[in-house]
């Protein structure tokens, strides 16, 4: 007699069914905008950055698996493991900008690697070590609606303050890395006309973290800073640390910039500056 087995499909866990199957829409965009308000202030220019912006957020979450994101973090901890390599250092090294070759301690603030998800499982496309979207997803998880339980214990839902607390924390591990004691007193976060960027309301909410804790915090064009008897200016007072969310990481266009790209070297070891130099020549280089 012979016998006939069909092959039974896998069963869809429940982030894959989610994503077939759930086009409720589940960001509250007047709490967003409220949750904007609480942060940075001002009910029109909340309103404006929302209304200008209409893309920044999607109604809809996309849900990911614990497996798909144990495949994520096991590719990030392969390419950590190999940029530690001596004779890997040493290659990218020797073509990257001399300004990447001294080592001022600092790794970088919210170094991202960007994946796409396949079929076969997720794919990296791009390490961003100047990465944007930590200060909009912390807003955003303030504005979401369940439409059912599923979705609910999906989410999740960040305490008061963990975000708050895991980024200034981050921001002082940078900091000790090279200065080793002490505090930033204040920060200047830097990109090409900041306030013409698409994610400038993220720059206010970092500005607005920074303040609340007690650290002066400025958003400035890199054309504006100057670098005078030893120290870097902002409107004429010191700054102790920059968070720069150029992609000019060598420091090296005029534009970005004016009056401190000859004195690089001496500005990294007067001042910390995060997201540039090292890391990015070794991880993060994109070579055509």
């Amino acid at each position: 007699m012979q016998s006939s087995s069909s092959a039974i499909p896998p069963v869809p866990s429940l982030p894959e069914r989610l994503n077939q199957e759930c086009f409720c829409i589940t960001l509250d965009r007047r709490a967003l905008t409220e949750a904007l308000e609480r942060e940075v202030g001002g009910e029109a220019l909340c309103a404006s950055l929302i209304k200008t912006r209409p893309h920044l957020f999607s109604n809809i979450p996309v849900f990911i698996s614990k497996r798909e994101t144990g495949e994520m973090l096991r590719v990030v901890q392969a390419v950590e493991a190999a940029a530690k390599l001596p004779g890997y250092r040493d290659a990218v090294l020797s073509w990257a900008p001399e300004i990447a070759r001294a080592d001022f301690g600092p790794r970088g603030a919210f170094m991202g690697y960007d994946f796409h998800l396949a079929a076969s499982g997720p794919k990296l496309i791009e390490v961003n070590s100047n990465a944007g979207g930590a200060f909009l997803n912390a807003l955003l998880a303030k504005a979401q609606r369940a439409c059912c339980a599923e979705v609910d214990v999906a989410l999740g839902r960040l305490k008061a303050g963990d975000f708050d607390h895991a980024v200034l924390r981050m921001f002082e591990e940078e900091w000790l890395l090279q200065r080793k004691a002490g505090a930033p007193r204040r920060i200047a976060i830097v990109d090409e006309r900041p306030t013409e960027q698409y994610l400038y309301p993220e720059f206010l909410l970092a500005q607005r973290l920074f303040q609340k804790n007690g650290i002066a915090a400025v958003i400035v064009d890199g054309s504006a800073l100057r670098y005078e008897h030893g120290r870097l200016l902002a409107d004429g007072e010191p700054i102790d640390l920059v968070y720069n969310r150029l992609t000019d990481f060598s420091l090296s266009t005029g534009s970005s910039w004016t009056g401190i790209s000859s004195v690089s070297t001496s500005l990294s070891c007067s001042v910390i500056m995060l997201n540039q130099r090292g890391a990015r020549a070794q991880v993060a280089t994109k070579v055509s």
